[in-house]
């Protein structure tokens, strides 16, 4: 079996579209994975040239790849290769999304042809990329983009479990946007939004890769903190009260602040999830009853 034999056999049999192409981009090998995707078979194409009514890639925006910017034309010239998401025109008429990578082939420094490897993957890829999003919009708040009600709940669950099993330490904290439905009623909704949002991005800016930050409901959010004691806890849900309170709107005809009320607490063994935040609540609450924007740790 010579080398050249064994190769263009080997080529055959992988499920990406190889075809290659000399300088004049007349097509010299096609495999199956190429009539796979395209449609077309070898004998179809093979002597042909690549822009002689075949594959017509185009890009996203409709432009016509072989009469106006080609990557397998531009590596022939320059010898790069290059990376592109295209449209191919496959033999039913239809379009097909695919990825290409183009490599020239060389003889010494001569550019002698080039080879064009292509598959369908994009459809899987927009399939990924579509679950990721649907994943995204079940896990997150569509507002402030924080995790939601749902990601929370299992995220304490996660730390409990840490807690209970490995003895990592976490504390929660239940955060409360002072006197919020009066601001409402005095700037409106808009603003009130814009202020949830401009509150969440303190959070973020803050938060640790380990810890959590998410919307609980409303005006309500909670903190997930893990690997402290009482003094680291008090120490970050004071830095989050003070950067709230020292943040402000400024898109508005006056300056529009808020401020927070914290209530915060560490997991103790006997707790379970819905005691632990319950407690959190209600020294939120204390804070509320104690003249607001501060913090009651218990």
């Amino acid at each position: 079996m010579n080398n050249e034999y064994f190769y263009k056999m080997l080529l055959d049999h992988i499920d990406d579209g190889i075809y290659f192409v000399d300088s004049q981009r007349k097509i010299s090998f096609w495999n199956k994975g190429a009539k796979r995707i395209t449609g077309f078979s070898a004998s179809e194409v093979l002597e042909s040239f690549c822009f002689n009514n075949i594959l017509n890639h185009i890009n996203e925006d409709g432009v016509e790849l072989c009469k106006n910017g080609c990557p397998l034309h531009k590596t022939l010239a320059d010898g790069k290769t290059r990376d592109a998401a295209v449209y191919l025109h496959h033999k039913q008429g239809h379009r097909v999304p695919v990825t290409i990578h183009v490599v020239p082939i060389k003889e010494g420094e001569k550019i002698i042809g080039a080879v064009e490897i292509f598959n369908d993957n994009l459809k899987k890829h927009e399939i990924i990329k579509n679950m990721e999003r649907l994943k995204h919009l079940a896990m997150y708040d569509q507002l402030t983009a924080l995790p939601n009600r749902r990601y929370i709940d299992t995220f304490l669950a996660s730390k409990m479990n840490e807690y209970l099993s490995l003895g990592i330490p976490f504390g929660v904290a239940m955060i409360d946007i002072d006197k919020f439905k009066n601001f409402n009623d005095t700037y409106g909704h808009d603003a009130g939004d814009e202020v949830l949002k401009m509150i969440s991005n303190v959070f973020k800016e803050l938060v640790r890769s380990s810890d959590l930050i998410g919307r609980w409901g409303g005006e309500e959010f909670i903190g997930v903190f893990v690997g402290i004691d009482d003094n680291n806890l008090y120490d970050i849900v004071e830095k989050i009260r003070m950067l709230v309170e020292m943040s402000s709107l400024r898109n508005y005809n006056e300056t529009l602040k808020v401020t927070i009320s914290i209530g915060a607490t560490l997991a103790q063994k006997e707790d379970t999830i819905e005691q632990l935040v319950k407690r959190a609540d209600e020294l939120l609450y204390k804070s509320k009853s104690s003249g607001r924007n501060c913090i009651t740790m218990g």
